[in-house]
């Protein structure tokens, strides 16, 4: 599907051309029709033949404010259409707002159009006609729309009118139609009420599919809704494809709570941003030099929002200049990498350029100067997928399938090409997912080479630096390297188990329950601490069933060198303050088997006297074999539990 939208100076004739080719006038306010003239966006749609034999194809158009008091509402409407249909009155000629249109126009690359030289019928002398024709081919030069035809036409007689048709058929038949990229975004341009039915809203459709039944938000309000009906040109549809314009029956959300500009799309799809880095050209009619900090009305999908712009890389641009910008947006907006947008001086109202937006997520202010900044903008513009995707990446850290695809603004076929080929030449790493020849899911995580080195380096840097400062320590607790580490991983706790899971089936990284630890690492002890540990555990075999309390032996050893005999071994706590030398321990457990085979069964008391200790060790002994799973208690007595 197709959209058109006309654009043209007030009074050229534009709503009486969409009229005489739809059948429907498209002036819907009363005020418009009292003052004849084009206030707000105006909707119609015809048909035209299509790319096959006998194939009929429905093609919506935008009707577009021609006044310059309304070339902000003009604005709303164009950026969504496939071709212009570029109206100049043949009595008049090329006029301010032609011009302002056709830069509009320009800027926002509308690869394609069909110029209508309207009110034919006004004109008798055909040299005049030539004339004109000859000034708009003039203006037409350099722009978009160099190459378009012009045909001659009269609204009110009919005459050229099948000649426009075939003309715009023609045209549109060239063009490819909307990608579909699984990921659906409408920018509402209208929003209004029907009685039975609730809230609707229009917009051109792009990106995606959306289908009846769907659950939807609303950016940048975070407001959810499920979509109750769909219509293109008033016909209800099941499903709304990408390039049409469409009309979205929403249960959920109230009408007072959506406004021109917001998104509907899938949950998750998108996320709202008050940041862009933004490729800008300036028009050469500008009044003056782009300066530094300049306060501006951004247009971008159907958005209309204040903006304070950032010059990098110059200190101010000239008329007909280029540079990068980044926006300070006042309110947030939804873009994707790749939109086109508008800039205008907010007052004295001026079109002052416009661009593409190369980054609709950056992480941070850039310093205006700095190479760096400059360099990755400059490959995010002109990259090759492959290109774009590392910058996408390496701008995230790392991200899902999803979100990369999102952030990079490339079709699907072409990105999964990409990427594989990434993968495969060892510039990108998939952490998680199935492998690379079973194709990409949408929660894959993706990671750039450099940015992974970085990660991994940290991980075992950290680890190594722990076993220095804890050579008595089995390992690093996962949560205080999470913490260290959290600077690379932006606090994604999915990225840094992902990577945690990557360097173990590496061999460079050991898991042991809550620790990490080095392949090799060990607890080892110094010859002084040797000679220490012998001296205890002396006492522990001069005493081997009332031993030391483990209180005492804390004290004595300090806290981490005796969590290192317990580590190694050594000693095995039964409670928290009753610990044995591991070889009395053992020795225990296997009279306590004998008693209890012999017997059936045993007591407290009769452990206590066998073993000739107090309560207190006999206790904590066997209260740790039933936790271990040796014994089970019934009532006074422990049995081996089956």
């Amino acid at each position: 599907m197709h959209v058109i939208g006309t654009a043209g100076h007030v009074d050229h004739g534009k709503s009486t051309l969409i009229q005489a080719l739809t059948g429907i006038y498209p002036d819907r306010l009363k005020e418009e029709r009292e003052r004849e003239m084009t206030i707000d966006l105006g909707f119609a749609w015809m048909s035209l033949p299509g790319r096959e034999p006998g194939e009929i194809e429905e093609v919506g158009i935008v009707d577009v404010p021609g006044h310059r008091d309304f070339i902000e509402n003009m604005l709303a409407g164009v950026g969504g259409i496939d071709a212009a249909l570029f109206v100049v009155a043949a009595d008049e000629g090329v006029m301010p707002q032609t011009r302002e249109h056709l830069a509009i126009l320009d800027l926002l690359q509308i690869q394609g159009g069909v110029v209508a030289l309207t009110k034919i019928d006004m004109v008798d002398d055909p040299e005049w006609l030539d004339l004109v024709e000859s000034d708009v081919r003039e203006a037409l030069r350099g722009t978009v729309l160099a190459d378009a035809p012009i045909v001659r036409l009269s609204a009110r007689t009919g005459a050229g009118l099948d000649d426009l048709r075939q003309a715009l058929a023609g045209l549109l038949a060239e063009r490819p139609p909307r990608p579909d990229l699984g990921r659906p975004r409408l920018p509402v341009d209208r929003a209004f009420s029907i009685a039975g039915f609730g809230t609707v809203v229009t917009g051109t459709l792009v990106d995606g599919t959306l289908r009846v039944g769907e659950e939807v938000e609303i950016l940048p309000r975070g407001l959810r809704g499920r979509v109750r009906g769909l219509q293109t040109h008033k016909q209800k549809e099941q499903a709304a494809a990408p390039g049409g314009r469409t009309a979205v029956n929403i249960s959920g959300v109230a009408l007072e709570d959506l406004q021109r500009g917001d998104v509907v799309a899938h949950l998750g799809d998108y996320r709202a941003t008050q940041r862009l880095d933004v490729h800008f050209r300036l028009l050469p009619e500008v009044s003056q030099p782009l300066k530094h900090n300049t306060e501006v009305k951004l247009f971008i999908g159907a958005a209309e929002v204040v903006a304070r712009l950032r010059l990098l890389g110059a200190e101010e641009l000239p008329p007909g200049g280029e540079g990068w910008l980044q926006l300070e947006l006042s309110q947030p907006v939804v873009a994707a990498r790749g939109d086109r947008y508008i800039l205008r001086r907010p007052s004295p109202g001026e079109t002052l350029g416009g661009g593409e937006v190369v980054d609709p997520q950056p992480k941070g202010r850039h310093k205006r100067f700095a190479p760096a900044a400059l360099a990755r903008l400059d490959a995010l513009s002109q990259g090759d997928p492959g290109d774009v995707l590392l910058q996408a990446l390496a701008a995230a850290g790392s991200a899902t399938y999803k979100e990369l695809l999102g952030s990079a603004g490339l079709e699907k076929t072409t990105a999964d090409a990409a990427l594989a080929a990434l993968i495969q030449g060892g510039q990108a790493l998939k952490l998680e997912g199935k492998p690379v020849e079973e194709g990409f899911a949408a929660d894959d995580l993706l990671i750039g080479r450099p940015q992974w080195e970085q990660l991994a380096e940290r991980i075992l840097q950290e680890t190594g630096a722990y076993h220095q400062s804890h050579p008595l320590r089995r390992g690093l607790p996962r949560e205080e390297l999470k913490t260290r580490t959290r600077s690379l991983t932006r606090g994604q706790a999915r990225l840094f188990t992902a990577a945690l899971r990557r360097l173990a089936a590496q061999g460079e990284l050991c898991e042991a329950g809550p620790l990490v630890h080095l392949p090799g690492h060990a607890i080892r002890f110094t010859p002084e601490q040797e000679r220490r540990a012998a001296l205890l555990l002396s006492r522990f075999e001069a005493a081997p069933f009332a031993p030391p309390p483990a209180k005492e032996v804390q004290a004595e050893l300090g806290e981490e060198f005796y969590n290192a005999l317990v580590e190694t071994g050594r000693l095995v706590e039964a409670a928290p303050d009753v610990v044995f030398r591991a070889e009395d321990y053992e020795r225990m457990v296997a009279e306590v088997r004998r008693l209890i085979e012999a017997g059936g069964s045993i007591t407290v008391a009769q452990a206590r006297d066998h073993f000739d200790t107090s309560r207190r060790y006999v206790l904590a002994l066997l209260e740790h074999l039933d936790a271990a799973g040796v014994t089970v208690r019934s009532g006074d007595e422990r049995k081996l539990r089956r």
